[in-house]
């Protein structure tokens, strides 16, 4: 196999062809009107028509009715906390009252929800809206209970 230089490279077989120059007489086929068409505006120079533009015709995006979203119904904001922040936390019993206490949750928050992630060594009851079946089963084999609110 020989080196390949730059003057050996081409492009692919079929993958360009001449530019068809418009307005050169009528039998180069884009003579007379030049792919443009007989009168109006797009015939003129300078056109540049606007986007969704449907040449006076009431367009799309005003005829069609505006969708307004959808209604989210629990706009309750949640304290997440996972099980491996349990054990840092030196308590005995954990719920949302006894967070607020010890760390700075955010004023909106109504509620809280254990998560998973990590893992737990000591005995801890919680009492949460929610929590997680991977992180109930961890804390239920670390000695501890859950209580849902």
């Amino acid at each position: 196999m020989s080196n390949i230089t730059l003057e050996d490279l081409r492009p692919a077989a079929g993958s360009t062809s001449k530019i068809k120059r418009v307005g050169r007489g009528r039998s180069s086929g884009r003579g007379k009107t030049s792919c443009r068409g007989h009168n109006g505006e797009g015939q003129r120079s300078g056109n540049s028509s606007k986007r969704g533009f449907e040449g006076g015709q009431m367009p799309a995006y005003r005829r069609l009715p505006k969708l307004k979203g959808f209604q989210v119904y629990s706009k309750d904001n949640y304290a997440q906390i996972n099980v491996g922040r349990l054990d840092a936390l030196k308590l005995k019993e954990v719920s949302f009252e006894t967070l607020k206490e010890k760390l700075t949750l955010h004023p909106s928050c109504v509620g809280l929800r254990v998560l998973g992630k990590g893992e737990i060594k000591k005995a801890v009851t919680v009492k949460a809206v929610y929590v997680t079946p991977s992180a109930k089963e961890k804390i239920e084999a670390a000695g501890g209970k859950v209580e849902l609110v």
